[in-house]
């Protein structure tokens, strides 16, 4: 790395953002030890999965074939399984009359829809016509038993964009599980506020890994290798962890850059979020790297530089030319270097790896779209103009760094170059739709701590003055914004083909991500809440094997 220190003579005024200090001991971290990379858990765990596939494979009644999937997925075992789980489905698609068979029950129904509009089937919601008619048979069956509406509830969030019947649905649900979980406080179902479309299937596995135990006996096969899976693909983690923070602490940012959060376990944790199979190492490597880099440009541009220092250092990015940023503050060069170097590295990494050709030109561009969006963020506040709602959306899924991370995902998981890259040319919607969920769930986590530093306006701000609205008003709107992204993405996913479908997934985790970081406020200002938890969790503890 090199730099040129020439400072601009004119005295800047430097804001602070309080941030909270990084809260997780580094040297503690590098020196993890886990005992489940040794080769007695791997023969364990390859003697496991035979078992299950063995039992998987000899079930022949669709709808207990459902319910395996579903507990697959669940329990995060279903990447053991891919190709047999994705035939088992073609297969049941294939029964003549099955979406009558599965009409016999709200359960079957609930849960045939689910699954194969999980995974891209396009089921016609008219198959709850009957059921949803007769709302007060449905609350009558809950009083005794939650799982059918439970099943109802997480269907609904399948729905695509205008679909009524399933906003119906959702309400129902809704409604009758709030009563049955008032009457049930010792319920271990989920709280409808998680569905699973829109949660991080391996954030919640230990919750279903333990909750499974409790109704199937420990020593059969598939609680015991979902427990032994989880802690193997955790030691995988670990491993990639220490990468990580040997990159990060080499940097030395946390020294040099005292504006900007150190929050590298946190941006690990989201690249995990994204991919959590222990085969997607450099996918977790990149993504955490360009969180990182996101967070540093970010805490620059809002933080730290004049707007005249954002606008040379966004010329720089798009020309990437070192030679634009001689004049600029060292700190400000700093983070031009980490930034060309990084995304160099990453290219010949992405070559090395996978044999393609470069695609730094793709990685430059994102950035310097970034980049742009942040600079007409810093205009609006260093001019005090107040953008409309639309106005600052139309810029926002931009600056929530969505489409960054859409193209670090999509890069460490393709396998050929043309097509994976023709997915972010055709599949714009998807990491539109993504990166506005992003940003939404973002502005809703951190909107009053960006108020308190005289940030730019967030979009629950934007609302407030636009339509004279309530803090609570506006915050129930963007609410329904982010339920109408994920109605289209929804929509977008299914009419994808079966080919791309497993690639956009990706894309799609990084919005699941986000309403997780953001849904009990900043999770990556304030590190000590659900984020810290979800660490130790996901990253550090491994579940005992009884």
């Amino acid at each position: 790395m090199q730099t040129t220190v020439n400072p601009v003579v004119e005295e800047v005024a430097r804001r602070n953002a309080n941030y909270k200090p990084n809260i997780w001991n580094y040297e503690r971290l590098q020196a993890l030890r886990n005992e489940y990379e040794g080769a007695m858990y791997r023969r364990e765990a390859e003697m496991l999965k035979a078992e299950v596939l063995s039992v998987f494979r000899a079930v022949e009644d669709p709808l207990h074939k459902l319910e395996l999937i579903d507990q697959m997925n669940k329990l995060s075992l279903s990447h053991l399984f891919k190709e047999e789980i994705r035939e088992a489905i073609l297969k049941i698609v294939s029964i003549e009359g099955i979406a009558s068979a599965m009409n016999e029950s709200l359960y079957s129904c609930s849960l045939y829809f689910r699954i194969l509009r999980q995974y891209g089937f396009d089921v016609s919601p008219d198959m709850f016509l009957n059921f949803i008619d007769g709302e007060e048979s449905l609350a009558a069956n809950t009083n005794s038993d939650a799982k059918p509406m439970l099943e109802l509830y997480e269907a609904s969030h399948f729905a695509k964009e205008g679909e009524g019947l399933l906003d119906r649905a959702k309400a129902v649900a809704y409604k009758n599980l709030k009563h049955f979980l008032s009457n049930n406080r010792g319920s271990n179902i989920y709280a409808p506020n998680c569905p699973l479309n829109q949660s991080v299937g391996w954030y919640n596995a230990k919750v279903h890994i333990n909750g499974h135990d409790m109704i199937i006996n420990r020593r059969s096969s598939m609680p015991r290798l979902a427990r032994l899976s989880f802690n193997m693909v955790q030691a995988q983690h670990q491993k990639d962890l220490k990468e990580i923070l040997g990159w990060w602490r080499n940097l030395g940012v946390c020294e040099s850059l005292s504006f900007t959060r150190d929050r590298v376990v946190e941006s690990f944790l989201w690249a995990v979020g994204v991919a959590y199979e222990p085969e997607y190492g450099s996918l977790r490597k990149w993504l955490t790297k360009a969180i990182l880099l996101v967070l540093i440009i970010d805490d620059m541009y809002d933080i730290y530089a004049s707007l005249e220092e954002s606008e040379i250092f966004t010329k720089a990015v798009e020309r990437w030319d070192p030679t634009e940023i001689e004049q600029l503050p060292e700190p400000i060069q700093k983070c031009f270097w980490i930034l060309h170097d990084t995304a160099r590295n990453i290219d010949l990494e992405v070559q090395s790896e996978k044999g393609w050709k470069s695609v730094l030109p793709y990685i430059r561009n994102y950035w310097t779209d970034f980049c742009k969006a942040l600079l007409l963020e810093a205009r609006w506040h260093h001019t005090g103009y107040f953008p409309t709602l639309k106005e600052y959306l139309d810029n926002g899924w931009v600056s929530s760094c969505g489409p960054v991370l859409a193209l670090h995902a999509l890069i460490g998981i393709g396998q050929e170059r043309n097509e994976t890259l023709d997915i972010l040319d055709t599949k714009q919607e998807i990491v539109h739709y993504s990166s506005m969920i992003i940003r939404l769930c973002n502005d809703l986590g951190t909107s009053k701590a960006e108020l308190e530093r005289g940030d730019a306006p967030s979009s629950v701000l934007c609302y407030m003055r636009e339509a004279s609205a309530t803090e609570d008003e506006a915050r129930q709107y963007i609410r329904d914004l982010i339920t109408s992204c994920w109605n289209k993405l929804n929509e977008f996913f299914i009419n994808s083909s079966h080919v791309q479908q497993p690639i956009i997934r990706y894309i799609i985790n990084t919005g699941r991500v986000a309403s997780f970081i953001y849904q009990d406020g900043d999770g990556f200002g304030v590190q000590d809440k659900g984020t810290r938890e979800q660490v130790l969790s996901c990253l550090i503890e491994p579940l005992p094997i009884l």
